[in-house]
C-alpha cells in the first residue's frame, strides 16, 4: 500500500496576492477618511450642538391625570353645552353660533348654497 505524501500547509500563490490586499486596505482607509470629511462638511456644528450648559434648566415634574373618566365627562359636558347654546363667535363681524339642532333644521329647510339637490341629475 503506497504511503500518502504529507504536504505541509502553505499559501496558494494563485489566490489573492499581497498587492491586492494592500490596495484594498488603502481603498478602505481612503473611503473612511472621505466619508468622515463628508460628514464634517455636511454637519459642521455637530460637535457644538450637543454641548450641555450648566446649570441645567429645572422643569416641573409631570402631572398625572387623577381621574381620566371624570375629565372626559367634564370635556364632553362642555362640548355639549357649546353645541346646544347660542353665543358670539366674532362680535365685530356679527358672527354667532346657534344650537346644533337648530342649525341642522335650518340646513334641511334652506339647503346649502351650491350643493346639488336631489332633483338635479348629474350628466
Amino acid at each position: 500500500m503506497p504511503e500518502k505524501l504529507l504536504v505541509p500547509a502553505r499559501h496558494e500563490p494563485t489566490d489573492v496576492g499581497a498587492r491586492f490586499i494592500w490596495i484594498g486596505v488603502a481603498l478602505l482607509l481612503a473611503s473612511v477618511f472621505a466619508l468622515g470629511f463628508l460628514v464634517f462638511e455636511l454637519f459642521p456644528n455637530a460637535a457644538f450642538d450637543r454641548t450641555i450648559r450648566l446649570p441645567l434648566a429645572q422643569y416641573p415634574n409631570p402631572q398625572l391625570q387623577p381621574s381620566p373618566s371624570k375629565d372626559m365627562a367634564k370635556f364632553y359636558a362642555e362640548e355639549m353645552r357649546w353645541l346646544n347654546s347660542t353665543g358670539w363667535v366674532d362680535k365685530t363681524r356679527a358672527i354667532v353660533h346657534i344650537p346644533i339642532a337648530d342649525a341642522m333644521t335650518k340646513v334641511v329647510q334652506e339647503g346649502i348654497p351650491g350643493w346639488p339637490t336631489p332633483q338635479e341629475k348629474r350628466p
